[in-house]
């Protein structure tokens, strides 16, 4: 194995004001994560609470898992590209600390590349259940108009996990630093034909803190236009 791939996974989770949730987050992680070749790497996305404090005195309990820092919140893909671009896995993946999503999602995300004959050019996407009928109708057009607009299959983009081989990031050339990334990372496998590969995956509501875009009508046309905006510049790239 290439020294600077030393992990068969690495699991980048941004974290922005989730100190309520990061003690159960990492015991959760410590319970779904049954090998030694993982790693979780924790990024405080410039967070403003006491976040750091609560990393700072849990990290060293859990050996699968380091943080990196960033000073000032520059967004939400920003943070995980940050993480990223630390990781020393074979495979990469990220996904959320507000334990709406189960960590134990990303090991069978896992599980399921390790199957694929081709893992370099698979790409694996969690496909959520369990939620409300207006979030699904929201989820469900945004995904038609994407799958329209920019002519490739992409539905339920926001899901997690992700997961894929360290070259396909590596390919990426100036990815969007919001909530686009999710598009983005989608996008960009189905441009490349990897094998996208979807599994079931529980959606729970939020159990600390409160989520920074999903909270009212208004926050969801934001994200709208700001998804919106961010296909349309994809779009003048394939032109």
């Amino acid at each position: 194995m290439d020294i600077q791939y030393r992990k068969m996974l690495s699991v980048v989770v941004p974290c922005y004001n989730e100190s309520g949730n990061l003690p159960l987050l990492l015991e959760n992680f410590a319970t779904a994560i049954k090998r030694d070749d993982i790693e979780v790497i924790i990024v405080n996305n410039g967070s403003s609470d006491a976040t750091q404090e609560v990393l700072d005195r849990l990290i060293p309990k859990y050996p699968f898992a380091r943080t990196v820092r960033i000073a000032v919140n520059q967004g939400y893909g920003f943070g995980i590209i940050y993480g990223l671009r630390s990781a020393r896995g074979i495979f990469f993946s990220w996904t959320h600390a507000d334990m709406q999503t189960d960590p134990s999602d990303v090991t069978r995300a896992l599980e399921i590349m390790e199957r694929s004959p081709c893992p370099e050019k698979t790409f694996v996407k969690g496909n959520r259940k369990g939620r409300t009928f207006v979030d699904n109708i929201f989820t469900f057009g945004m995904g038609a108009f994407e799958t329209v607009y920019l002519g490739v299959l992409l539905h339920d983009i926001n899901a997690q996990p992700n997961l894929f081989h360290h070259s396909f990031f590596k390919s990426w050339i100036d990815p969007p630093y919001d909530f686009s990334l999710d598009l983005y990372a989608f996008y960009m496998a189905r441009k490349y034909n990897l094998k996208v590969i979807r599994f079931p995956v529980s959606f729970s509501k939020r159990l600390h803190g409160h989520s920074h875009w999903n909270i009212s009508w208004k926050s969801r046309c934001w994200f709208i236009m700001k998804t919106l905006a961010f296909s349309f510049k994809l779009k003048k790239r394939l032109v």
